[in-house]
């Protein structure tokens, strides 16, 4: 197929590279901010020193890279070979904090490592086990995402839990005039530009944060200007709580690759996906999110936002997006761009997030509207969603059980949902009067 900018829009064949550069740039920049937030989040709460938050962010867009071209061109059974971007995965956020924050990171490291291998291994044999994950469960699913992450927003927006100035005059100044940049974009901008409006957001709430002296750039005076990604920063542990809580999440991550691969199919290629297409995506979410533990990053998957900028703009080409993977791997070898990003305010961070985690609630939202509501439906839904967040509210009430239970669902809401809204849909009578 020759060389031609036609072919933007046809998974195979060259583009010109004056033409992929910018269009794989795209998509980069549409998963940039959520791709390192996670990241920096989980190490504010932990409390990771500059630099070492610095060479996790470096990490993780190295990570995401190498994600990305393993969906691209697959190896072997690994990769869907579709126009499927990764990045660091929010669905973990919530339980790596707590397991960090209980256990230390080498434990978190340890059960990413151990369950990326598991969800690798499901998705190599993913005709056997699909049908038990219909679109009601990953409905149900990704709503308690949504729900799970938003205090998690709301401290960020205060600046940052256990912070001094928490809640101060100027955190709410940040944080609201982020959000209402971002909110802006969303709804004035055209195109690709609304698709970016959380980066939009980000680059407003952080000039202003400098003006206000909210932002601390001694760090980076004296940094190298190459540095290779750090190979294990954290030991890894294994902690069989721990492991069994993340490999629970991992089922949950694969119900939302199952979903993106599915939009991604039938909104820019116009055709359902097809199971090995589905199996080989979870295969990479899960192998190459053992790789990001031996890098000290949390697990990777696929991005929904860039789901959507395919399906709207109908660039799909593997080339030009890969040249976009490239310029994430590239970009994660200088220092100064990770020292640089640890600098934004949690505020500014927070304002962000609170639109995109309420964006996750919406897409929830969406995809119990198109499973339909019917009874068996309702049940599903409201029983898993009443229990999982409820329950894990009043965590005292697990203290009757054995720990590894209390580890694996005392604090974790989606692992609760997940796990009720599979047995509720194995054993509700499918048939309706």
């Amino acid at each position: 197929m020759k060389n031609s900018s036609e072919n933007l829009y046809q998974l195979d064949g060259r583009v010109p590279l004056g033409k992929a550069l910018p269009f794989g740039l795209q998509h980069v920049l549409a998963m940039f901010v959520s791709n390192i937030t996670p990241i920096m989040i989980l190490a504010s709460v932990v409390g990771l020193d500059s630099a070492v938050s610095a060479a996790l962010i470096q990490n993780c867009m190295v990570i995401a890279g190498i994600g990305t071209l393993v969906q691209l061109f697959p190896v072997w059974r690994i990769g869907s070979r579709l126009p499927i971007v990764m990045g660091i995965s929010f669905t973990f956020l919530s339980l790596a904090i707590s397991i960090a924050g209980a256990y230390g990171m080498g434990t978190l490291i340890g059960a990413v490592i151990v369950g990326g291998l598991v969800e690798g291994v499901l998705g190599l044999f993913v005709k056997y086990w699909i049908k038990l994950i219909p679109h009601v469960v990953s409905a149900t699913v990704v709503t308690a995402i949504g729900f799970s992450l938003l205090p998690i927003g709301a401290n960020s927006f205060a600046g940052g839990m256990g912070s001094p100035d928490f809640g101060s005059l100027n955190n709410w100044i940040v944080g609201s005039v982020t959000l209402l940049a971002c909110l802006l974009c969303q709804v004035f901008a055209k195109g690709f530009l609304r698709s970016l409006s959380v980066l939009v957001g980000l680059i407003v709430g952080y000039i202003l944060a400098c003006f206000m002296g909210m932002v601390d750039f001694s760090g980076i005076s004296g940094l190298a200007v190459v540095s290779m990604p750090r190979l294990m920063p954290f030991t890894p542990e294994f902690n069989i709580g721990a492991i069994l809580s993340v490999v629970a999440v991992y089922l949950v991550s694969a119900t939302e690759t199952i979903g993106d691969t599915s939009a991604l199919c039938n909104g820019a290629l116009n055709r359902d996906p097809e199971t090995k297409e589905m199996g080989a995506a979870i295969s990479c979410d899960g192998f190459v999110s053992s790789v990001s533990g031996l890098f000290g990053c949390t697990p990777i998957t696929s991005f929904s936002q860039n789901v959507g900028l395919a399906a709207m703009s109908g660039v799909v080409n593997r080339f030009t997006i890969g040249i976009g993977a490239l310029v994430m791997i590239i970009g994660g070898v200088f220092p100064v761009v990770g020292h640089a990003l640890t600098t934004i305010p949690q505020a500014v961070l927070g304002g962000c997030t609170i639109m995109m985690f309420g964006s996750i609630l919406y897409a929830g939202f969406g995809m119990m509207a198109r499973t339909g509501f019917s009874q068996r439906n309702m049940v599903i839904v409201s029983l898993s969603l009443s229990v999982g967040l409820g329950f894990t509210q009043a965590t005292e009430m697990f203290k009757i059980f054995p720990e590894i239970v209390r580890t694996v669902f005392a604090e974790n809401c989606v692992a609760v949902v997940f796990l009720l809204a599979v047995l509720l849909n194995l054993l509700l009578p499918k048939k309706e009067k």
